[in-house]
């Protein structure tokens, strides 16, 4: 394994409260959503069908330096379909790691902090100033952003977050540290005798081929009490008025999408799951909140039209690192094929009159004491 230099890592804001008829507040909102009438261009879409889809980042690009131990080799990146993948481990993950793919991931995380109400995490952990947290994980950081602003908020917390690409930043908190790692493979933190308080997983689905090992891992490596959140998106669009046709290209490509990655041993739409995952690895006190989030501007309620906003740009972006590797991998289709198919879901994701949205579960549990 190999570990980068640095040293090891209440986030509500309670001046600025969601107000509590808000559906953000509403964690298990299964209510039809409102579609709003009045903004819908008379083509039926929200913005010019042609625009490309190429987006600036205000983001940095603050990477590590030489100064780092890395073994070179990690850096011995993957090129495919004009997209770049991770070395350590590769093959073994299907999204490229890449300056857009970081663009994509960071959106992500602010669009997690939107429906959460600015919270980077739902389980009864470090409230009312207690530092009850010696030692947390994060499996699968992607950039580290979860990662640096938990270590921030929680600067008692020794932090450890691992991911198989070195894509992080350098300037990072004192009780953080980043480390590339494979959770799929023997974990090494026993052999530290490491016992953690909080572990925290998001944004896996597609990538883990056994979830039950994977959770049974971390209920081992959970101190008595410890807890372990899991946040995941369904990879699948519904409706509630059955407006997105099934002949329609999104519908085919999340169909497609899903068969593709089952066939590459790993399931997509793992979101459904992870409730029943949690329960079964031996977790008490597990609690599931469920949100509808619009994938493009449709709602009549203006906070959910922002949040539609952003999850749209994130899923222009994501169609395509989702599709490319599973398609041309295990589909065997060319390329000019996979854009074919990718520019009628990005039609799709424009077009107000198909009410599409994703629910995002979050499931929390916590490990006995006895």
């Amino acid at each position: 394994m190999a570990q980068y230099t640095w040293r090891h890592a209440s986030n509500s804001n309670p001046d600025n409260p969601i107000p509590t008829d808000h559906p953000f507040n509403n964690v298990n909102n299964n209510e039809p959503l409102l579609v709003d009438t009045t903004t819908i261009a008379p083509t039926g879409y929200f913005y010019h069908r042609d625009d490309n889809d190429d987006n600036d980042s205000a983001l940095g690009d603050d990477k590590a330096s030489s100064t780092t131990s890395l073994n070179e080799s990690i850096f011995n990146y993957q090129y495919e379909n004009g997209r770049r993948y991770h070395a350590f481990r590769a093959g073994a993950y299907p999204l490229p790691n890449d300056e857009m793919e970081q663009d994509r991931m960071d959106m992500q995380h602010h669009i997690y902090l939107l429906l959460f109400g600015g919270e980077l995490y739902r389980a009864p952990i470090g409230r009312n100033g207690q530092s009850d947290i010696g030692k947390a994980l994060d499996i699968g950081c992607g950039t580290g952003l979860w990662a640096i602003d938990f270590a921030d908020s929680h600067p008692e917390t020794q932090v450890i977050a691992t991911d198989l690409s070195y894509i992080q930043p350098t300037w990072v908190p004192p009780n953080l540290r980043f480390e590339i790692d494979d959770a799929e493979s023997e974990w090494h933190f026993h052999e530290e005798n490491i016992k953690f308080d909080y572990i925290h997983i998001r944004s896996m689905a597609g990538s883990i081929a056994d979830w039950p090992r994977l959770l049974q891992r971390a209920y081992d490596h959970l101190s008595p009490g410890g807890w372990i959140e899991l946040t995941e998106f369904e990879t699948w669009a519904s409706t509630d008025d059955n407006s997105l046709p099934l002949n329609s290209a999104y519908h085919q490509y999340q169909v497609l999408l899903c068969e593709a990655a089952a066939s590459f041993g790993k399931e997509m739409n793992i979101a459904p799951h992870i409730h029943q995952l949690i329960l079964n690895a031996g977790f008490v006190h597990v609690h599931k909140e469920v949100q509808k989030c619009p994938l493009s501007p449709w709602p009549k309620d203006r906070r959910l039209k922002e949040l539609a906003m952003y999850m749209n740009l994130q899923m222009m972006e994501s169609i395509e690192p989702y599709g490319l590797a599973l398609f041309s991998r295990v589909l065997k289709w060319d390329t000019p094929r996979i854009y074919a198919l990718l520019d009628g879901v990005r039609m799709d994701l424009r077009n107000l009159n198909y009410h599409m949205y994703s629910r995002v579960h979050c499931v929390y549990g916590q490990k006995p004491y006895n």
